[in-house]
């Protein structure tokens, strides 16, 4: 494990929480440490969505903390962190942020992450958009997160959804400047 401080990483009810596993299996493959919040939406995403289990994504996180625990150590903003990526990110969860609603330990820590000036970045997969998720998409971003849309792209000619999965991936790594060895533009 590197001595680089440790990512949050939050995981909600959205649909693509095979985003957030992709990104856990990333993280352990580079030896990046991080910490695990589910909402308890998550954890039925997670059994509808894929084969997986809340134990398949937590193996290697430092902590796995409840989402309902507003006392944890992530929800105060003296203890260090590189940041938060809240992946997917669900309505709900951008709703709370947006409006400075601290209802759980996702919202709570990444209004912390906001107020301490550090990087959240949060990857909403929902399409279409309406003009409530666009108005507080636009709150969020004026308040300093960064708005990851869930749309991956082709110019690296993916071959398979593990492909489409790790663009998002190589995406969110870019942005906590997390080295990874996913595609990249190299100009034509």
């Amino acid at each position: 494990m590197t001595s680089e401080l440790p990512l949050i990483i939050a995981v909600t009810g959205a649909s693509g929480v095979q985003y957030a596993y992709d990104l856990i299996q990333s993280l352990d493959l580079l030896g990046h440490p991080y910490y695990l919040v589910f909402s308890s939406s998550a954890k039925t995403v997670i059994e509808i969505e894929t084969d997986l289990t809340i134990n398949d994504f937590s193996k290697k996180a430092i902590t796995v903390f409840d989402p309902d625990n507003l006392g944890a150590s992530i929800a105060s903003g003296s203890f260090p962190v590189k940041g938060m990526v809240i992946v997917p990110c669900s309505l709900k969860t951008l709703g709370l942020i947006a409006h400075g609603i601290d209802l759980n330990l996702i919202a709570r820590a990444a209004h912390v992450q906001l107020k301490e000036g550090r990087k959240l970045v949060l990857v909403i997969r929902e399409t279409p958009y309406s003009l409530p998720l666009i108005e507080n998409m636009r709150l969020v971003k004026l308040a300093g997160a960064t708005i990851l849309p869930a749309s991956p792209g082709f110019y690296h000619k993916p071959k398979s959804i593990a492909d489409m999965l790790h663009f998002i991936t190589g995406k969110i790594l870019d942005q906590f400047n997390i080295d990874h060895d996913f595609k990249k533009w190299r100009g034509i």
